[in-house]
């Protein structure tokens, strides 16, 4: 049963504006509704709603001002700090407050986070990374990998990321987490077929093979560049390969297996980005020499 009521740490200041419904039983149509947006990615993908975990996942998105649905809070974590600084950002909100098992229902880390928020996922659009710096993966199936790669292409300045079929969904909770707020700095989209995509893009592909003759290190990337990251097991499909402007391996010890998809993906777009950096610093030296024309 729900009962609307507004617990004491949600009293003071604003917090009064606040619908708060307190739930205890495993039962109650709004918690099953939220354990489906958990763990369910066809409940995600029917209601376009998805989680956030954790006060850091959560800020991160409030400060580049998007909005939240609901907050969802641990009963006795509501006098913590960091729920207090939290709750005065989010300002006034719809709040679930749960016992903590309940709220361990809902997470998927084994020491669940004491706050929660449903969200709507930005939409994402494919004609704007027409022509501009891009990340495709092919079917990278590892939620971890997939967020980890996300997060890389934040830090890197890379705007677009395009997901191909049998890509663990963008925004699945486990995506979000390793991706700690990448999600709000990104053009997320998901394509049915991402060879066309890859030349639909209008900007060279390149790819990573352990077999490549090019090495990553000796060869001047195009810019912009549409980087493309493969599967963990069997790498880019035959699809795929076909229409890369270049493939390159990344110089490594002999004898030891190939680097994890995600880390590959750190050396190739930070690769980029220091050859850019050396261009533009290169071509800022010339200017300053007497009589460069600019």
């Amino acid at each position: 049963m729900a009962l609307w009521t507004v617990p004491p740490g949600l009293c003071r200041g604003r917090y009064h504006r606040t619908m708060t419904a307190q739930v205890t039983s495993r039962g109650n149509p709004a918690y099953q509704r939220l354990r489906r947006l958990a763990h369910d990615p066809r409940a995600r993908a029917r209601e376009g709603r998805s989680l956030l975990e954790g006060t850091h996942l959560i800020e991160a998105w409030l400060q580049r001002g998007l909005a939240i649905e609901r907050l969802v809070i641990d009963g006795q974590a509501t006098g913590a700090p960091e729920i207090s600084r939290l709750l005065a950002r989010a300002g006034a909100q719809p709040t679930l407050l749960l016992p903590a098992a309940l709220m361990a229902g809902l997470s998927t880390l084994e020491s669940p986070a004491p706050v929660m928020a449903e969200i709507v996922p930005r939409p994402g659009s494919f004609a704007s990374a027409h022509g501009e710096d891009a990340v495709l993966l092919d079917a990278v199936q590892d939620p971890g990998n997939v967020g980890a790669i996300l997060r890389t292409a934040a830090a890197a300045g890379v705007p677009h990321v395009v997901a191909g079929p049998g890509t663990a969904a963008l925004w699945s909770p486990k995506v979000l987490r390793a991706a700690m707020g990448a999600h709000a700095l990104l053009n997320l989209v998901g394509v049915e077929d991402l060879a066309q995509a890859i030349v639909a893009l209008g900007v060279p592909a390149v790819g990573t093979s352990s077999h490549a003759s090019l090495r990553l290190h000796a060869v001047q990337l195009p810019a912009p560049c549409a980087w493309v990251f493969g599967h963990e097991g069997r790498g880019l499909s035959d699809q795929v390969q076909a229409v890369l402007a270049m493939r390159v391996a990344i110089d490594q010890e002999p004898g030891v297996e190939s680097l994890n998809v995600a880390a590959a993906a750190a050396v190739c777009l930070f690769e980029s980005r220091r050859q850019r950096t050396l261009a533009g610093a290169r071509a800022t030296r010339a200017l300053a020499q007497p009589g460069a024309q600019p």
